[in-house]
Parts: structure tokens; C-alpha cells; sequence
């Protein structure tokens, strides 16, 4: 196995090497970016890895750093003017403000969230919860608006801005659509069993729909049994907490999504956040937990839990599983893995980041993941043994007190994992697994060609573009918006404060001319040069593949 690593600003070398699992990577000056590059041998039996894993992240410029916190300095001094000038009651305060009788109560807000809400957030609110009127398929259409207060409010025209081509929705397998066969078997299932369950699972809400989904999911997972919850989010932060508590330890990567974090926190357990998608800092903590065990008494922790996602959905990085897999089986922690982004949408079956890496499901203990992005549906699941699943159905608080699913929903997932998975007959799903890898794979050599600056790995359907500075947030979303394309613009706090950026999210929807469309002249190449996001530097981030290796092992 060979793993280049090459980073400007850290340099970690670790020269163990056990069994020829976690050999530590050395790193290298390279002109400032950051490539990871891993191949190996698969018939050795000594690598982790069976195909090249190829991230890339490069490190904001130090002139770009500069000028961006230049741009927020601009932004709060002029903040600070507005607001004493709305103090004085010069410019119209929009702003909800206390009661004189209430003073001396807690505030609603922090002071500086409140000043970043009143004077940045507001200047560039319009490029967020834009209200569409049709499926969010590969296109959308979005109800026209307008603001006459900079944003505080918004009138709607009655006008519909047609044809948008979607690039922000997590349609990943293209399944959010109102016809074909899914769309046709959610129909009829509303025909017959309605649209609401109002009761639990536990009581009167129990379908035989619900039975024959979950055993759908388990089967799919490989693994031996699965629960489905009504919402993504609620699957996280509503389960975590019934798996640790109080004398366990968490592992968490620093980039993971907000319901792990919440879920947690509400766990009660200790939390230790290691460095994203870096192995040698979660051996580390690994190593640290082991040798100190707990604070104070120092007793060995109850159990250590590593909570890591497939697909990072800000930076479109994928974890490395086989390393943290390594690491869980050598410190004997458990594993519990988001395949939110992942499922669906990697894989040469569709079956995520673990049938990427070409591993054991077994080997995962907690397997979750969401039913709303590559199965166009709603809701998540989790999978692994079967008394793992039987201790949550009594313990956990989503399983207990939530609603069950809506029978259309659970109709829509099991309909389009049966076609993913190839049982209706045909290779409709297969197709647009491979579709979704192709288009992925052009976009982003389009881009690379292009000299934009993009993150994350080769395989990812999620393609973040870097935009850095604020005031680019709001008018590359709106001048994109201008030539019929919707993308999502993400900034402070979602990112680090100097790297706002675009997210284009990949779907098998998506025609070539589609996505010609969005980087040929004059969408995005012009856009490029005119927010200078493109050519900060003149070199490519990795070396793109042919499209005939998609399929090489």
C-alpha cells in the first residue's frame, strides 16, 4: 500500500507500521495544496484499499484570507454604523426588539448572532429558501419574489421562473419525480391505506408495509435486521442517546452533521473531537482513552463510540472506512456510520461508502442512514444485529414516541430500492448508479479544466466550489439564478468564516447538456471571472481519470 499525503501547513509523519494496516502516511511540500492519494495492491492482502482514493483540499491563499477578513471587517463597520443610525431612528429598524419592561430578562439572542443576522445574513438572504412549485427533479421551477426592505420581507410577483436547472437538490438517483413506476405504487398505496398513520408503531400504526420495508432495508444493507424512523435528523439525535451515556465516550469528527452532534450532546457522554477524516488523530484519542480512561477516576471508559459520516456533505469528502474500521477492530471501539449522503449514491450496487471500499458490512456496528436524497422519500434508518435493533425498538425515543411513516412515503422507498436493487425487473436503478458515476466524474473535469477550485473526492456527487469571500455568497447565487441555473451558496457559521463556497449537488438526472449548460460561457466560465473564483492559481488540484476507469476495480 502506498499513501501520498502532500500539505503545505502540516506536516505529520508516523513512522509505525503494524501489520501493514496503519502505516503512517509521510507529507510533503507541494506547492501548497493538499492531494490524497492512496493505491494498493488488493491481492497483497495488506492494503486497505482496492481502488485509488483521490481527495483534494487546498488551503485558502494567504492574499484571498486577507481580503476576506478585510470584506467582514467592511461588513460589521458598516454594521455598527446602521445600528446607531437605527438607534437614532434614521434608518428604519426592521429588527424585533425587547420591551423596556423587559430588560432585565435573558436575551433572545446572542449579540453577535444578532448583529450577524441584521447586517450580513440580510444582505444576502434572498439566495436562500427559495419556494419551488414543482418536483425537484433534474429541473424546478420557483415562484418569482421580490423584496422591497432589503430583504427583511418578500412579496411574491405570481410569476414562475420555469425550467431552472437543479443543482442544489440531493436528488442523487434522480427519484423525486411524479411519474414512473415509484411514483405510481406511492399512488396506489394512498388509494388503500391513506396518508397518515396517527398512532405509533408500538400501538396502532404498525403496517405490514412498514415489516416488508425494513426487511427491504436489511436485506439491501447486508445486514441481519433494521428499523425505519419518520425523520432523518430525529435518527441521529433521538438514537445516539439510547447507544452511550454517562461513563462512555464519543469520537466524533470535527465536520460531522449537526444531528450527530446533537445527538451526542444529548447522550451525555463525554465528546472528543478529532480532526476530519485524519487517522492518525483519532488513534491518538484512541490511545489516550485506552491508557487515561476516564477523567478523574480514571476507570476504563463503558464504551467508546466513533461517529463518522460516508459522505461529508459540505466538504464532499468520503471517510476513509478501511482505516477506521482498522482502528475500531485494534482498539476494540464500536462504529457508528452516516450513510446519509453515501447510500444510494456510491457503490457499484448503490449500497454506499461500504460497498464502495468493497467491505463487510458486519463490520460496521451502527449502520445509518436517510431515505431522503437517493430514494427521493423520506425519513432514515438503522441496520446491524438483530439484538441491536431489538434494544432500540424499546429504548429509543424516535421509536416510541414518533408517528409511524406515511404509507406513500414507506411505498416510495420501497419501490425505488427494489429498483435500485434490481428486483422490478429491470436495470433502470443499475443505470442511474452508473449514470450518477459518470456525471459525477465529468462535472467535475469540467470544473478542474476549468481552474476552479473544488473540494473534496474524485467520486463524490456532492462538489463544493470554492467563492471565499462574503460579498460573492449572494451574487454568484443570484447571477446564477439569472441564467436559469439554482445552486446553494453556503457561508459563515455552515463553513469556515474564509471559506464560503458553492455546492452542486450531482444527480443521474442530469443530462450532459444540462451540465454543459452550467459550465459553459456564459454561466459559470463567465461567472468565474467575474467573482474571481477561478485561476487563483494555475495548477490542477489532482489528476482526473478517464471516464473507463469508472468501472476498474
Amino acid at each position: 500500500m502506498q499513501i501520498l499525503i502532500y500539505n503545505k501547513h502540516h506536516i505529520d509523519v508516523n513512522l509505525e507500521s503494524r501489520d501493514g494496516m496503519l502505516g503512517g502516511p509521510p507529507a510533503y511540500d507541494f506547492s501548497g495544496e493538499h492531494v490524497q492519494h492512496t493505491t494498493c495492491n488488493g491481492s497483497s492482502g495488506l492494503g486497505l484499499y482496492s481502488r485509488p482514493f483521490i481527495e483534494s483540499f487546498e488551503e485558502t491563499p494567504m492574499l484571498v484570507a486577507v481580503l476576506t477578513y478585510m470584506g467582514y471587517g467592511i461588513l460589521t463597520i458598516f454594521g455598527y454604523l446602521r445600528d446607531f443610525l437605527r438607534d437614532w431612528k434614521i434608518e428604519r429598524c426592521h429588527v424585533a426588539r425587547e420591551r423596556e419592561e423587559q430588560r432585565d430578562f435573558v436575551p433572545l439572542y446572542q449579540d453577535f448572532e444578532n448583529f450577524y443576522t441584521r447586517n450580513l445574513y440580510m444582505r444576502i438572504r434572498d439566495s436562500w429558501n427559495r419556494p419551488i412549485c414543482s418536483v425537484p427533479g433534474a429541473k424546478v421551477d420557483l415562484v418569482e419574489r421580490v423584496s422591497p426592505d432589503y430583504n427583511w420581507t418578500f412579496d411574491y410577483t405570481g410569476k414562475v421562473v420555469e425550467g431552472v436547472i437543479n443543482m442544489g437538490s440531493y436528488n442523487y438517483l434522480g427519484f423525486a419525480e411524479n411519474t414512473g413506476y415509484c411514483a405510481d405504487a406511492s399512488a396506489e398505496v394512498t388509494m388503500k391505506y391513506g396518508v397518515g398513520v396517527a398512532s405509533t408503531r408500538q400501538e396502532m400504526g404498525n403496517l405490514d408495509r412498514h415489516e416488508e420495508m425494513e426487511e427491504l432495508v436489511a436485506k439491501f444493507l447486508g445486514v441481519e435486521s433494521a428499523m425505519a424512523f419518520g425523520m432523518g435528523f430525529a435518527t441521529n439525535s433521538m438514537n445516539i442517546p439510547a447507544l452511550t451515556g454517562k461513563g462512555c465516550l464519543i469520537l466524533s469528527d470535527e465536520l460531522n452533521h449537526a444531528s450527530l452532534v446533537l445527538g451526542a450532546r444529548l447522550s451525555g457522554s463525554t465528546i472528543r473531537v478529532f480532526k476530519h477524516n485524519n487517522m492518525q488523530s483519532l488513534e491518538k484519542m484512541l490511545r489516550d482513552a485506552i491508557v487515561h480512561g476516564q477523567p478523574r477516576t480514571h476507570r476504563p471508559w463503558k464504551k467508546i463510540l466513533i461517529l463518522v459520516e460516508g459522505i461529508y456533505s459540505m466538504e464532499g469528502s468520503i471517510v476513509r472506512l478501511p482505516e477506521v474500521i482498522a482502528l475500531k477492530k485494534r482498539y476494540r471501539a464500536y462504529l457508528y456510520l452516516d450513510e446519509a449522503h453515501s447510500i444510494g449514491a456510491l457503490g457499484p450496487g448503490g449500497r454506499g461508502v461500504v460497498d464502495y471500499f468493497g467491505l463487510d458490512p458486519r463490520d460496521v456496528d451502527v449502520m445509518m442512514g436517510t431515505f431522503t436524497k437517493s430514494f427521493g422519500a423520506a425519513g432514515g434508518y438503522i441496520g446491524g444485529r438483530k439484538e441491536l435493533l431489538e434494544y432500540l425498538r424499546s429504548h429509543s425515543h424516535s421509536a416510541v414516541y414518533a408517528a409511524s411513516m406515511s404509507p406513500p412515503v414507506v411505498e416510495q422507498i420501497i419501490a425505488s430500492m427494489k429498483c435500485i436493487m434490481g428486483e422490478d425487473g429491470t436495470t433502470l436503478g443499475r443505470d442511474r448508479v452508473q449514470q450518477l458515476a459518470e456525471n459525477t466524474l465529468y462535472f467535475r473535469r469540467r470544473l478542474t479544466e476549468m481552474g476552479f477550485i473544488i473540494y473534496g473526492n474524485n467520486d463524490s456527487p456532492v462538489v463544493p466550489m470554492m467563492l471565499y469571500m462574503p460579498a460573492k455568497i449572494g451574487a454568484f447565487g443570484r447571477e446564477m439564478l439569472k441564467r436559469n441555473i439554482g445552486v446553494v451558496v453556503v457561508g459563515f457559521p455552515a463553513t469556515p468564516i474564509i471559506e464560503s463556497r458553492a455546492r452542486f449537488c450531482i444527480s443521474a438526472a442530469h443530462t450532459k447538456d444540462m451540465l454543459d449548460t452550467v459550465t459553459i460561457p456564459p454561466c459559470l466560465a463567465q461567472n468565474g471571472y467575474l467573482f474571481h473564483t477561478k485561476d487563483i492559481k494555475s495548477v490542477h488540484l489532482w489528476p482526473v481519470p478517464p471516464l473507463s476507469s469508472l468501472n476498474s476495480p
